[in-house]
């Protein structure tokens, strides 16, 4: 091939890479690097919490608690942690109900041996009074009333003033309090002279307020006391009107709004 040939042939490829170079455009640019922070790792602690429901007054287990990671800064004064170790709570009483994974808190504990549990769960303004109970159940609704159930107080006693008039021998029952709370309910153990234990009969813990303290010692003088168990639903705090009123010598009872004297034998 000729040089005029040759040198056609170059000039015809350079304009057609030309062309082509002008008919593709620039080259895309690279694709932005986006820069993902993480973010900073929060520093936790593992905290006591409950493992299931604890109810008032239950002596914990460890089948009671489990671990819990809790952020560090959040770990306010009064909570466990691990290196308080476990035992901290095992064997300690629960002055007040918990739901399950909420922390247990050292306020919240009594141990058995420190004394005062009862007084650590009474409310301010209210007192602890025991009744002697039917250790057969026959007076506490079978035996089915636990701690934290709410029970109507029933006097049952002989009519003293329907013998007098020859009325024969006339009991009579009647609702004294409504609504009460039950803070204990089991035997009461006593020692005899010799050591030897024995069972003088069912006890239950009631709350009481002291107007109804009052009442119910006198009431427990004048006639035999049942439990009656009553509705979840209709768990409230008795109402003033519902209050026995005690009086030297008598004891009041409030039928249907009215109050009436019973005389104490």
């Amino acid at each position: 091939m000729k040089r005029a040939q040759l040198a056609v042939l170059g000039l015809a490829l350079a304009a057609g890479a030309g062309a082509m170079l002008l008919m593709s455009g620039d080259p895309p640019p690279p694709p932005e690097v986006q820069i993902v922070t993480a973010p900073a790792a929060i520093e936790t602690t593992a905290v006591l919490v409950a493992a299931a429901p604890i109810p008032m007054g239950q002596t914990l287990a460890e089948s009671d608690l489990r671990w819990q990671d809790w952020p560090a800064d959040a770990v306010p004064q009064g909570m466990i942690t691990r290196a308080d170790g476990m035992e901290i709570a095992t064997g300690a009483i629960a002055r007040q109900g918990m739901l399950s994974g909420e922390p247990i808190r050292r306020e919240r504990l009594i141990r058995s041996e420190d004394g005062g549990f009862m007084s650590a769960i009474l409310p301010a303004g209210m007192r602890a009074v025991s009744i002697s109970i039917d250790s057969r159940g026959s007076s506490s609704a079978g035996g089915f009333i636990l701690p934290e159930d709410r029970v109507d107080i029933i006097r049952t006693f002989r009519d003293e003033s329907a013998a007098a008039q020859g009325a024969g021998d006339v009991m009579v029952s009647e609702t004294i309090l409504r609504n009460v709370r039950v803070l204990a309910i089991g035997k009461n153990v006593q020692v005899d002279d010799e050591g030897n234990s024995f069972v003088d009969g069912e006890h239950a813990t009631l709350e009481l307020s002291p107007r109804q303290a009052e009442a119910i010692t006198l009431a427990q003088r004048t006639g035999q006391l049942s439990l009656a168990l009553r509705s979840l639903a209709d768990a409230a705090p008795a109402t003033l009107e519902e209050e026995p009123e005690e009086q030297l010598g008598s004891l009041n009872i409030v039928r249907f709004g009215v109050s009436v004297p019973t005389p104490v034998p």
